[in-house]
């Protein structure tokens, strides 16, 4: 038992551990080649900070590492000059010689302002110390900072060149339009996504997948955990009655209960004797309407998501003529399934679809939500393939009946992995 519990905590060995293994051990590789001339240790240090999951990521990194090698070595040498042929009497471990270093510093910093690389003044200052703090007093000087900018430049070019040969040739499928549930399936079981998951899914839609979620969560909720990953299409949220866009922050599509079909829901509820939260899209703004908090977990419930900026509570009675996306009602487990039955014999499924689900966030507390009939993930993935033109998707779920490829496991990285193979695979 002891062991299982330890190996679920010890995370796996990602791809950048076994890149930059194989980077700085090729830095080495270099500096025997090269007859052991230069300093690999400089190597080594540029590859592990130009070894970055995204291309443009390293690209940026390395423009500032080879900017501030060049803006340092640069200044370095002309101390070196300065000391030499003007100053010869100077020591390098001298009070002058430090005060020479400590003015040249604003130099080195000032240059970088002149010509706008301010985001390279650190790199520019490292290698400047390095060349005249730890080596003024070298035989030759000069072939430090030559070798100080070749070994610098050693370590950007390995770092490309493992950084892209790791990735075998693959073919890319840009005609599927990949879509994926949320619970358990793209997060784990505490509502994170994985480092894995999040670099090769923002990866892999920046080299051109096309990718998107289909949940019942709100635009909100997703913000909240999925924050960091590039939606370049809409999303289908709250089980299908509304697809949003993301960059835009509108509602392109919604799938709402007429008025008068919210009002008898509205007196059902209202004679229940409970609260529940009126869902509605006014002016591309969702408002959450509420009457008293009852329970202890729904006071929680509030408390915890009226804190964020996309949700906007109101207390009071929905407005007349208004059409409502979805009801939601949350409380224990035993009261909202004694509830559950009690609304499909007042209200019917005719004309709303009623499901009730476990809360994760809070033990022994379950909810019900109500929708229109008519709203399904499935019918609203259609209307966006059609928006979009996709004749062909691939839906990853929890439940078979719904999805094309089932998710199943505790390996939360398993949806981005088979996505994976759909869209790149291995091209011989």
């Amino acid at each position: 038992m002891d062991q299982i519990t330890i190996s679920k905590k010890i995370p796996p060995i990602g791809q950048r551990i076994i890149k930059s293994f194989a980077a700085v051990f090729l830095c080495f590789v270099v500096y025997y080649i090269r007859g052991k001339h230069g300093t690999p240790f400089y190597s080594a240090l540029a590859v592990l900070q130009c070894m970055q999951p995204y291309h443009d990521k390293t690209l940026n990194v390395a423009k500032n590492r080879i900017r501030g090698t060049f803006t340092g070595a640069f200044w370095g040498a002309i101390l070196i000059a300065m000391e030499i042929f003007l100053f010869p009497s100077v020591q390098d471990d001298t009070i002058t010689h430090y005060i020479f270093v400590s003015l040249f510093i604003g130099l080195v910093i000032y240059s970088t302002v002149l010509l706008k690389i301010t985001q390279s003044s650190y790199f520019s200052c490292v290698v400047y110390l390095s060349i005249v703090v730890n080596h003024m007093g070298d035989a030759n000087p000069w072939m430090f900072v030559v070798n100080r900018v070749v070994d610098t430049l050693i370590g950007i070019g390995i770092a490309f060149l493992v950084n892209e040969s790791s990735y075998l040739p693959r073919e890319k499928h840009n005609d599927i339009l990949f879509v994926s549930g949320i619970d358990d399936t793209l997060l784990n079981n505490k509502n994170k996504l994985l480092p894995y998951s999040k670099i090769e899914l923002n990866r892999m839609i920046n080299s051109g997948a096309n990718f998107t979620v289909a949940t019942r969560w709100t635009p909100a909720s997703i913000r909240e955990s999925l924050g960091e990953i590039t939606f370049k299409y809409p999303i289908i949220v709250m089980n299908g009655a509304a697809l949003y866009d993301m960059n835009e922050n509108t509602y392109l599509l919604t799938d709402t209960m007429s008025a008068k079909a919210s009002e008898k829901v509205i007196k059902v509820l209202d004679a229940e004797g409970i609260n529940y939260y009126s869902n509605v899209i006014i002016d591309d703004t969702v408002l959450i309407y509420y009457k008293e908090l009852k329970n202890d977990v729904d006071r929680q419930l509030y408390m915890q998501l009226r804190k964020s900026p996309y949700r906007n509570y109101i207390k009071g009675d929905v407005p007349p003529d208004t059409d409502v996306v979805y009801f939601m009602i949350i409380d224990e487990t035993d009261r909202i399934l004694e509830l559950y039955h009690s609304l499909k014999e007042k209200i019917g499924e005719d004309l709303y679809q009623i499901i009730h689900y476990e809360s994760k966030d809070f033990k022994g507390a379950s909810y019900i939500k109500i929708y229109n009939k008519e709203v399904s993930r499935e019918k609203m993935l259609e209307k966006l393939k059609q928006r979009l033109n996709f004749e062909q998707s691939i839906l990853f779920g929890t439940v078979k009946k719904h999805c094309d490829i089932l998710i199943e496991g505790n390996d939360y990285n398993q949806l981005v992995k088979t996505m994976k193979r759909y869209y790149e695979p291995i091209s011989w």
